[in-house]
């Protein structure tokens, strides 16, 4: 069995909406990023390519590169995904906490989960979605931006651990 661990954090400023995993979370505001800034997103990839031992995010689409301007974060998952399956692994679980003071995950809970579920190509109940606040603590408690951490257990393609 592998572990992997992501965390991910993006400031408030961008264009709306704020996404979660491709759903939008809050119509009003946005994230800055070289991105759509998906914090849920970007968590899941990294904990995913750290699972697989393959590096980050930034190594395989870095914010210096212009392409990755405004680039779909669900397309970048994908793309991660699939490389995390050509090394032969496979989801057992998914666990995902975004940290917010003032955008509500509960109503687009489920959503999230089935976005997750869908890419990772698992069922949702593999993957756990929930939400905390830091009690106005720190610059997320500031409601300076969103931040989302992942931890993903997987283990041979094909086979039940």
């Amino acid at each position: 069995m592998r572990v992997g661990w992501g965390f991910d954090v993006h400031r408030f400023g961008g264009e709306p909406p704020v996404l979660f995993a491709g759903v939008p979370a809050d119509p009003a505001r946005g994230l800055v990023g070289t991105s759509d800034a998906d914090v849920v997103a970007h968590a899941v990839a990294d904990a995913l390519l750290g699972a697989a031992a393959l590096g980050d995010l930034g190594g395989f689409f870095p914010s210096s590169d212009t392409r990755w301007e405004g680039a779909d974060s669900m397309e970048l998952l994908r793309n991660v995904v699939d490389r995390f399956h050509a090394e032969g692994l496979s989801v057992t679980h998914l666990d995902v906490t975004v940290v917010s003071e003032s955008v509500r995950l509960a109503p687009v809970r489920e959503a999230v989960q089935a976005a997750l579920a869908a890419v990772l190509e698992t069922d949702t109940g593999s993957v756990s979605v929930k939400a905390t606040t830091t009690d106005g603590l720190g610059f997320l408690g500031r409601e300076e931006g969103v931040a989302a951490v992942a931890v993903v257990t997987a283990g041979p393609a094909g086979e039940t651990l």
